[in-house]
């Protein structure tokens, strides 16, 4: 059985936002690991002041700087991912890496064209302009909470904006619209016919708006392979599912189901 977890965050936000998740694991004896991606070594803090290293993001350099620390492990970790984090989550488990894989709330991989009105009221302040490619951008306190933290208490929804929120890289959320559109694999493209990948698992919150269950369902069945692939839906939750009160029965049936059927 694998001991190590490598838990994979987001857009808008850095590793902070799985601060509760490695804890619950450790006191479980889990070895776990939070990566953030190229540049965010820094605080939250640090990045907001100073967002240059969002700026200079782009997929392939995330998908391989988190492809060299999973590669290292003497073993094949369990990978949760969350938002664009279960996309690059998809990305590792289609090139070989991860006994197992759940995907919290996951961005779309390539070719998956459900786009809920939700999903694009939550990126519009991104989208709107393609002078955004090349930009950083964040979000106000109103738009975070109605993509990120829609249907959590006033207060505890504002902590978590001054905790946890950081701008998103315009050039990455700009590619992966355009990835639908033009010819040739993307950036964040699998193969969904791939039997030799391991098990996946997207978990779904009902009340997400910037990811919307429609989204995972619609992501899950792009899987064409005899692989392991299955969808599970917690109605109440918004998209910060991490961090919304009860997650840890989910942070409890996702490590569950990864090892049991963790290759």
């Amino acid at each position: 059985m694998t001991d190590t977890i490598v838990l994979i965050h987001g857009f808008w936000v850095t590793p902070r936002s799985w601060e509760h998740w490695i804890t619950h694991y450790e006191k479980k004896g889990f070895r776990v690991l939070a990566p953030g991606y190229p540049g965010f070594e820094v605080e939250v803090e640090a990045l907001n002041a100073d967002p240059t290293p969002i700026e200079k993001l782009t997929a392939p350099a995330i998908i391989e700087h988190l492809s060299a620390i999973v590669g290292a492990l003497p073993e094949p970790p369990i990978l949760i991912g969350h938002s664009a984090g279960g996309a690059f989550t998809q990305v590792l488990l289609d090139r070989g890496y991860g006994a197992a894989a759940v995907a919290l709330n996951s961005a779309p991989t390539e070719g998956v064209k459900v786009i809920p009105f939700s999903q694009l009221k939550s990126t519009f302040p991104v989208l709107k302009s393609p002078a955004n490619r090349h930009k950083a951008v964040g979000f106000t306190y109103e738009q975070f909470h109605y993509a990120f933290t829609n249907n959590f208490p006033e207060d505890e929804s504002r902590r978590l904006y001054e905790r946890y929120a950081i701008p998103a890289s315009g050039g990455i959320l700009w590619d992966s619209v355009l990835a639908n559109l033009l010819p040739g694999p993307q950036d964040i493209a699998v193969n969904y016919h791939n039997d030799n990948r391991a098990p996946l698992l997207f978990i779904s919150g009902s009340q997400d708006h910037i990811m919307p269950p429609s989204v995972q369902a619609s992501n899950a069945k792009h899987y064409k392979g005899n692989t392991v692939t299955e969808v599970k839906l917690y109605e109440g939750y918004a998209h910060l599912l991490p961090a919304q009160e009860g997650w840890e029965e989910i942070a409890d049936y996702a490590l569950e189901w990864a090892l049991s059927h963790a290759r």
